[in-house]
């Protein structure tokens, strides 16, 4: 299981700040309380999972992550089940009706195998008819052009504390690799935080093949999140898929 870049607690105090609620969140949100069974792969801080509980969701919640710093702010709720590690240390088999992997850590899948794998896990953990739903950036607009320096992010914690985060892109690589630098400061602290992380882009033909060699098929997929579809200049590529 590799390292996760939100496996401390400095970064994972800071993570809800910087990746406040938004449409995104009520697009899965959506499916996940039309779903008995739930596995969210990536969880994180567990917002989304929280959320379906408050909103009154009675059935079968799991959340998946990496990063133990993360968990344990999710575990501040305790009628969800929160399970440290990967697709690859944990095994499901027909249990669920949805799986999600939401906030863009689908992209975290950097190499064909590794995605592959990780799609035919999802689908192994299906119950007969169950749902697969994941987002991943469109190549095509570029975005990480706009990861520079000039271009912060603002923010403000749960206790009030006013933070910036800015990053710092490299070009992509032939195979879609982007790697980037995250430096975040505040008036209020005496040093930044620095994370390094890379993330893989890929466009709707070459992850449909991905899929199709994990025994899945894209049953509907959307450009953004009011599900308008998918074009040339969407921003996102949000694919909700089933067994074939």
């Amino acid at each position: 299981m590799s390292d996760s870049p939100y496996d401390s607690p400095d970064v994972a105090a800071l993570y809800d700040a910087l990746n406040a609620w938004a449409p995104s969140d009520d697009f899965y949100l959506n499916l996940v309380m039309g779903a008995h069974a739930v596995l969210d792969v990536g969880c994180g801080t567990g917002q989304l999972l929280h959320h379906a509980r408050a909103r009154g969701h009675t059935g079968r919640l799991v959340g998946l992550d990496p990063a133990r710093a993360m968990l344990e702010v999710a575990r501040t709720r305790t009628d969800i089940t929160w399970v440290h590690g990967d697709l690859r240390t944990h095994t499901w088999h027909g249990e669920f009706d949805l799986v999600t992997m939401t906030g863009h850590a689908f992209q975290e899948l950097r190499a064909d195998a590794e995605v592959t794998a990780a799609l035919s896990a999802m689908r192994r953990a299906l119950a007969p008819g169950g749902l697969v739903a994941f987002e991943t950036r469109n190549p095509a607009v570029r975005p990480w052009e706009k990861w520079t320096p000039v271009h912060p992010q603002h923010a403000t914690t749960a206790r009030g504390v006013r933070i910036t985060d800015v990053n710092d892109a490299a070009p992509p690589t032939p195979e879609g690799l982007v790697s980037f630098t995250s430096t975040t400061s505040s008036p209020d602290w005496d040093r930044t935080l620095v994370t390094h992380s890379t993330l893989r882009f890929m466009d709707a033909a070459h992850l449909d093949t991905l899929l199709a060699r994990a025994g899945l098929a894209a049953t509907e997929r959307f450009g953004d999140w009011d599900r308008s579809p998918l074009s040339a200049d969407s921003r996102e590529i949000i694919t909700l898929a089933r067994a074939r």
